[in-house]
């Protein structure tokens, strides 16, 4: 189902679209979590943490490909919005292209590159041999995440959320069941649970595809508009590239925190797996609702409503704040059970660790959800670079106050949990002063 948001109730809307995709985000979780869950439970605590590690790279280098495809969906939604259809089939084939190179390039150079990335995330001597048995096989799914992230862009920017969320729901619940059967059945350790993941997204990717081709037969493109237009790749470039650094810059930020917990030693890198899954797992709704509002405004750019772009974004700010509240509560409240659901008994030592991170970042979780909403706003109003701004103050702040304190040994790797509400506040700050000039000048 494809929704018009230039029209109708700016709630029901926002709700009816965000929804699919809130759901599909925390699907698409468990692509990692349930790796996470089963090796934790069935191999150990290294398996746990070569997992873990892996997880955060591997969100590092899917940024790219997803900043591109969400650059290239918002010019898509742009175009949606003007009922220029022309324009928005030159861009499909645009930037398939140009995203899909993009993606074998990537492909071919982690592997070339792969014990340089050990290396540079500081990995201990005793999990690098996990870590990179992992890697090894994870490597080989870049493109199903090509394909599924560019599809799914697609059909969001015509306003359709729900069939990306049912090709995610089913790889999910594939992945959880593979896991089990490589891991447990078969005892074939993290390669196995590597595989299973790559499984499923190709599931996920080529079925959207597939989808796409049978029945999307309104986005087809023809002949002529199979050809290289300088003028909408670089529109095209300009926003993805852009939203790409912007991603990338994110998770580059969050990679260089991994190397610094690395540091603390297996115990510490243990509960920071197991809690940055049940920190993503909280805030990634609103990750999404952030995604969707960015489709809801740059359809309503695209059809020049400015006055619904400005009720809009009061109605986001409202509906994020009362949704992050509830989560901070709930996971402050149950940080412990909630650990446990990764960590054996045993790991006292580990536990602890997770749960005072948990309590420290999941106060705030109101922080990383307005900033979400920032995010989305300037890449659909075409101005993508504040949302690098925005970006550098953010991680930039984390890491660097995040290294200084972790060397002071009073305060250890409690710096490193408490840099991170720091710096979405100083980033919240700047997007919303700036964000007064932006909207006067629509």
């Amino acid at each position: 189902m494809n929704y018009d948001l230039t029209e109708g109730s700016i709630v029901k809307n926002l709700l009816k679209f965000a929804f699919p995709l809130m759901i599909g985000n925390l699907l698409q979780q468990f692509y990692n979590v349930a790796d996470t869950l089963i090796v934790g439970r069935f191999i150990g605590e290294n398996a746990l943490a070569a997992v873990g590690s892996s997880y955060t790279f591997m969100v590092f280098l899917t940024s790219i490909l997803l900043g591109l495809c969400m650059g290239s969906g918002a010019f898509l939604s742009i175009q949606f919005g003007r009922k220029a259809m022309d324009t928005m089939k030159q861009g499909i084939f645009i930037s398939f292209v140009f995203i899909g190179i993009v993606a074998l390039g990537l492909n071919a150079l982690v592997y070339v590159g792969l014990d340089g990335i050990l290396w540079f995330m500081r990995i201990p001597a005793d999990i690098t041999g996990m870590m990179k048995e992992y890697l090894r096989y994870i490597f080989l799914g870049i493109m199903a995440v090509f394909l599924y992230n560019y599809f799914a862009n697609l059909l969001r920017a015509m306003g359709n959320s729900l069939v990306p969320l049912l090709f995610l729901g089913v790889s999910a619940v594939l992945n959880i069941g593979l896991d089990l059967f490589f891991v447990v059945k078969l005892t074939m350790g993290v390669g196995g649970a590597a595989i299973a993941t790559v499984i499923s997204q190709y599931f996920s990717g080529v079925g959207l595809f597939l989808f796409y081709r049978i029945k999307c037969s309104k986005l087809h493109t023809e002949s002529c508009h199979r050809h290289w237009d300088k003028a909408i790749f670089r529109e095209i470039t300009g926003l993805s590239v852009m939203t790409c650094f912007q991603q990338s810059i994110m998770n580059f930020g969050i990679l260089m925190v991994q190397g610094l917990v690395n540091s603390f030693g297996t115990v510490v890198m243990a509960a920071f797996a197991a809690a940055v899954k049940i920190d993503s797992f909280a805030y990634s709704p609103v990750q999404d609702f952030g995604n969707a509002f960015s489709t809801y405004i740059a359809q309503n750019y695209g059809a020049g409503k400015k006055e619904r772009i400005r009720r809009g974004m009061k109605t986001a700010v409202l509906m994020t704040f009362v949704f992050c509240s509830a989560i901070s509560l709930c996971v402050c409240l149950f940080a412990e059970p909630l650990l446990r659901l990764f960590i054996e008994k045993e790991s006292v030592d580990v536990l602890a660790v997770g749960v005072r991170y948990l309590q420290i970042e999941g106060a705030f979780y109101f922080g990383i959800g307005l900033l979400f909403l920032l995010y989305g706003f300037y890449r659909a109003v075409e101005k993508p670079g504040i949302s690098v701004v925005l970006t550098v103050i953010s991680l930039g702040t984390r890491v660097l106050l995040a290294y200084t304190l972790a060397a002071v040994p009073q305060i250890g790797v409690i710096g490193i949990w408490a840099a991170v509400p720091v710096g979405w506040a100083l980033a919240d700050l700047t997007g919303v002063l700036y964000m007064r000039k932006v909207m006067y000048s629509l």
